[in-house]
């Protein structure tokens, strides 16, 4: 019987998993951790695995102006939602698409944000400036410290967005370098989780497109080790090239 797309999700997300805490494992004392997830310090993983999410709210951010949004919307650019790896990586972004098409970005990118933040912002940019017909998404690594929340915020985004609008949305992948072992596995576990929920709204709206950052880094196990400095954001610069490229390639299709 051939498998479906759940099943080999899971078996892929089962081996990445095993290969990046091997990696990990071997590697460890060499990897500093990562400052860039709003997670409490007590020693409770919380009630999935992957920790408590801390607060967010002062945490590194990059938000375009009022006339750069502006402009992105008369031109019908790119809006873009996200979180650290967005503000480390958002500059090349927008570079990379401006060069492959001409189409601006306006981004509000907010690190240790969860996806409820993000959706929330979407929100006030629609409200305030209208929207573009191309929305990306390129939030839910902070999800995986309550990742029953997600697919509500995935829902209300597509609601937001409308269905003559474009949703593209990065997919994830977080298993952290600093972490035990055993919250590795649940960090992996519950990006799985949260990719399996975005798949679920892909098959009830035919404008969600996601962009599969995981699979292509699963697909060759080296990358998750190469393409990633701490398990999360992507290495400068060739974990960055490849994520803004499988990013602008999408967009531009």
């Amino acid at each position: 019987m051939k498998p479906n797309r759940r099943q080999i999700f899971t078996v892929g997300a089962a081996a990445a998993a095993a290969a990046t805490v091997a990696a990990s494992t071997e590697t460890a004392s060499a990897v500093p951790a990562s400052t860039e997830f709003a997670v409490t310090t007590s020693s409770s993983t919380g009630p999935y695995g992957s920790g408590v999410l801390g607060s967010w709210a002062g945490a590194q951010r990059a938000i375009s102006t009022p006339t750069q949004i502006q402009h992105t919307k008369a031109a019908n650019g790119v809006f873009m939602f996200g979180d650290s790896i967005s503000v480390q990586d958002g500059k090349a972004l927008a570079i990379r698409l401006q060069n492959r098409d001409g189409s601006p970005l306006a981004v509000h990118n907010w690190s240790s944000r969860p996806t409820s933040g993000a959706v929330d912002a979407l929100q006030q940019w629609a409200s305030t400036y209208g929207l573009p017909r191309r929305i990306l998404m390129a939030s839910g690594s902070n999800d995986i410290f309550d990742p029953p929340k997600f697919a509500a915020q995935v829902a209300r985004a597509i609601s937001i967005v409308g269905p003559n609008r474009t949703l593209y949305w990065v997919n994830i992948q977080v298993v952290r370098k600093s972490v035990t072992s055993t919250v590795q596995l649940a960090d992996q576990r519950n990006s799985s989780w949260l990719n399996m929920q975005l798949y679920d709204q892909q098959e009830k709206y035919a404008n969600l497109r996601i962009i599969r950052w995981a699979e292509w880094l699963w697909v060759k196990p080296y990358r998750l080790t190469n393409y990633l400095r701490d398990g999360v954001h992507p290495t400068v610069p060739l974990g960055q090239d490849a994520r803004n490229e499988l990013i602008v390639q999408s967009l531009v299709s």
